[in-house]
């Protein structure tokens, strides 16, 4: 009887157990899946503020750059 409640749970283990595992450790962690934990966790460590290493000073990162293939 309890084995035949475990079956779809083992069955999806042995599918894919990675994303088993992953899913099931999130769960024991209580992790919010929408948040993004890299982001906020650089953030913290404080490297929110990223240079940017463009040669070009008149460039504008806001317009998009136009490109010519010979």
């Amino acid at each position: 009887m309890f084995l035949s409640e475990l079956s779809p749970v083992i069955q999806e283990l042995l599918k894919q157990p990675l994303a088993f595992t992953s899913g099931f450790c999130s769960g024991l962690l209580r992790l919010n899946l929408n948040e993004e934990p890299l982001a906020s966790w650089l953030d913290k460590q404080g490297f929110s503020n990223f240079e940017n290493n463009n040669t070009n000073p008149n460039s504008k990162p806001d317009k998009p750059q136009s490109i010519t293939i010979e």
